[in-house]
């Protein structure tokens, strides 16, 4: 029922991601965000009102989880794409490590305090904390002035979202180092997603640990995270942003590798690699968005963003779907060694793309 859960959470955001692209670069992107979030906030309610009846069925989560997607599928891109038109392009790494550290932050304590609120609040309650953070999100946005680009075509022409939405895929396609970059990043998802979901049990099945050792891992793959985006948010890297890039799949493909090898009393080490490798998602993440920033125009990002997005989700649903064989088939340590030997071995090929390697910075 979780896995369902999730996979209504993402796979509306997956297939619309092309099409809902086309919309955020024609739309508003400040007034996007306020009726996205408001639509999110909206569902939210909707799920507290029927706890509160006492009427909740599941599939009535299932359909609130997919409406939110999609209002997900709108906030997503066009906050991503106004970054560019509020800072300037020196200072874009350092804000994308700041987002990455909000986000570490709130992957770390949000599951704490859902935990907390749902031991102590009635489950309406708890949803109508979402509802109140919504509200705080959309008027802080109102104080807000982001600009917006010329839109790259009439957007009032009939059917034109066609025209706009292969615009975006061009806009990709036309820059073959970029195109390979992301092709590369896709493919290490699909390598990361099925290991995201097997860290419970191997910490429970491996290790011989507990419930408190398995929320451990979770938190320190999330503090390695927060502390990479510190790093990024506050110092000025100098190294070449694909080489960076590059250098953390290395350094991911080792973490899950080694931890594949460790025997059953190495539970410390464990902890220790799992923290390097969220260190080493940070310095893929926030260079890769920041490569997208600088080199799409700012009236394509939300297409572009939309259409990453969306063939990275797809990969997610893939490896959740898939835990249950790759446990009881393949084996938990041999997942994290294949992973980790395959994610390195993505890292390895990048330094011998000339078109990848020859992406340049621009400030």
């Amino acid at each position: 029922m979780l896995a369902f859960a999730t996979i209504s959470a993402l796979l509306p955001q997956s297939l619309l991601g092309p099409f809902v692209g086309v919309f955020v670069d024609r739309w508003n992107r400040k007034h996007t965000m306020i009726l996205a979030d408001s639509f999110v906030a909206l569902c939210s309610a909707v799920l507290a009102v029927l706890f509160y009846l006492d009427v909740i069925e599941l599939w009535h989560i299932y359909i609130m989880l997919a409406l939110r997607s999609l209002g997900n599928a709108f906030h997503a891109p066009a906050m991503s794409a106004s970054v560019p038109l509020l800072a300037p392009a020196s200072e874009l790494m350092r804000v994308s490590g700041v987002n990455q550290m909000i986000s570490s932050v709130c992957n770390i304590a949000g599951p704490a305090l859902g935990g907390l609120f749902i031991a102590n609040f009635d489950m309406t309650y708890v949803l109508l904390f979402d509802v109140m953070g919504a509200a705080i999100a959309c008027i802080s946005l109102l104080f807000v002035a982001i600009p917006n680009p010329k839109p790259s075509s009439d957007s009032k022409a009939e059917l034109s979202w066609k025209k706009e939405m292969k615009e975006g895929f061009n806009a990709v396609y036309s820059r073959k180092g970029i195109a390979l970059l992301m092709l590369l990043s896709v493919s290490v998802t699909f390598f990361i997603m099925p290991v995201g979901t097997l860290f419970p049990l191997m910490t429970l099945e491996h290790f011989m640990g507990n419930a408190y050792q398995m929320s451990l891992v979770e938190v320190v793959w999330g503090g390695g995270m927060l502390l990479g985006g510190a790093v990024l948010g506050i110092l000025r890297i100098k190294a070449k942003k694909v080489t960076m890039i590059n250098a953390s799949y290395l350094v991911l493909g080792f973490s899950f590798l080694l931890s594949g090898l460790l025997p059953v009393d190495g539970f410390i080490f464990f902890v220790l690699l799992t923290a390097l490798g969220g260190f080493a998602c940070s310095f893929y993440h926030v260079p890769f968005t920041t490569l997208l920033q600088t080199h799409i125009e700012p009236q394509m990002l939300g297409r572009v963003f939309s259409l990453f997005s969306s063939a990275s989700l797809l990969p997610s649903m893939i490896g959740l779907l898939a835990t249950g064989y790759i446990a009881d088939n393949i084996g938990l340590t041999n997942a994290f060694i294949i992973s980790g030997a395959l994610i390195m071995l993505v890292g390895l090929i990048s330094y011998f793309i000339p078109l990848i390697m020859t992406i340049k910075d621009r400030e």
